[in-house]
């Protein structure tokens, strides 16, 4: 099997609701599918997405691509790809024009899985093919009513484990955001906040004891200070021993390894990139050090999470993609549950194809109404206010 082809279809429509923490929002998913194309006619599938800013049009994402990545895909064989090691010296380090990393791996992992027929958790290594999850609202700029007929239904669904966007200018908020989702969860839930990098290190400590004082036994607190401030990191492990800090997000490979090492994470947090994860996830093994996967796209990640041993939960956030593929991840009773089929599973719906492609980009108020989401009661109901 080697590559031959590419094809890049961009999208761009309205989110349901808007998602974001205390230092972002967003109201809109821009989004791009790549597909590479492999003499045998399989195809490996990876989706490019921005958050904050719109894919430039269709052809120049397509420019972009053929000048800085094609040439290192064509006429290779994915396998040869998904473990291939460059030398990250001088302008070698450098990332694409666009995000195209992580679209990449996810891609070139499908292919290889496909190759051997192997579901690709099964080709990672797993012995399980389901991993907990736990609702995440990507909630902080819903209003209350929202806030809580959201996870109010989530917990309907079947989930026991809720994470909340906290980091408000005004702690009383943060906390009474908690109140209001011990009133609408079940009893016994599991509670997690994502601070998004709010505070600063004796400040978190505080406000971590305030929810204890309050009555709420965090299962962790994630992100709660700067990313590289390895001493405050540690400062919380051994201040706050009846929680966990989760951490590690926003650092790629190297740092995730320097932070394990200097003992700045209770929960190494990792997120799509398939080849990058298993990675650290050995090392991360071979320590001791528990792994939580955040937000994958589409939750492809749930193979990655299937197959690390030291794996216990995934995200998932309710975002309104589902309708991009023809089979989403099945999410049942509060477990998500990897595909049998081969590669990870996930095919480009041609309904989508057709009805959602937007080739040049769109103004906001050109987007129309957002996709339905099946996996979410109500949900224009969630748009948040503009005020």
């Amino acid at each position: 099997m080697r590559i031959t082809q590419y094809r890049i279809t961009r999208f761009q429509f309205a989110r349901d609701r808007a998602i974001g923490d205390s230092q972002v929002r967003a109201d809109e998913a821009n989004v791009a599918a790549l597909e590479l194309i492999a003499d045998s006619g399989e195809v490996g599938l990876g989706f490019v997405q921005t958050l904050f800013h719109p894919l430039p049009d269709e052809s120049e994402i397509e420019r972009v691509f053929a000048a800085e990545v094609w040439p290192g895909l064509e006429g290779q064989p994915p396998a040869a790809l998904c473990h291939r090691v460059g030398r990250p010296r001088g302008g070698n380090q450098r990332a694409y024009s666009l995000p195209f990393h992580e679209a990449l791996q996810v891609a070139l992992w499908d292919l290889a899985a496909k190759q051997v027929n192997l579901p690709l958790h099964k080709m990672l290594g797993s012995q399980r093919d389901r991993v907990k999850a736990y609702a995440s609202g990507l909630d902080f700029h819903l209003d209350d009513d929202a806030f809580a007929d959201f996870f109010a239904y989530a917990d309907q669904l079947g989930y026991s484990a809720f994470k909340i966007k906290v980091g408000h200018a005004d702690f009383e908020r943060d906390l009474h955001r908690m109140q209001l989702l011990a009133g609408v969860v079940r009893p016994g839930a599991q509670f997690m906040i994502d601070a998004n990098e709010a505070w600063s290190a004796k400040e978190a400590l505080v406000k971590i004891e305030a929810f204890r004082a309050a009555g709420y036994d965090l299962l962790w607190v994630e992100d709660p200070i700067l990313r590289h401030d390895v001493d405050g990191l540690r400062l919380l492990r051994e201040s706050a021993p009846w929680t966990q800090i989760n951490s590690g997000e926003y650092l790629d490979a190297s740092g995730k390894r320097a932070l394990m090492a200097a003992g700045g994470t209770d929960i190494l947090n990792v997120h799509g990139q398939v080849t990058d994860v298993m990675r650290i996830g050995w090392l991360a093994a071979d320590l001791g050090v528990p792994v939580s996967l955040g937000n994958t796209f589409l939750e492809v990640g749930i193979h990655a999470a299937c197959a690390l041993p030291e794996v216990e939960w995934l995200e998932y956030s309710f975002q309104n993609f589902d309708h991009l593929v023809d089979q989403p991840i099945e999410i049942r009773d509060g477990w998500a549950y990897a595909p049998d089929r081969p590669g990870h599973g996930l095919v480009l719906s041609e309904t989508a194809r057709t009805q959602w492609h937007r080739p040049s980009l769109l103004a906001r108020h050109e987007l129309g109404e957002a996709p339905h989401n099946p996996r979410v009661r109500n949900a224009p109901k969630l748009a948040a206010s503009r005020a």
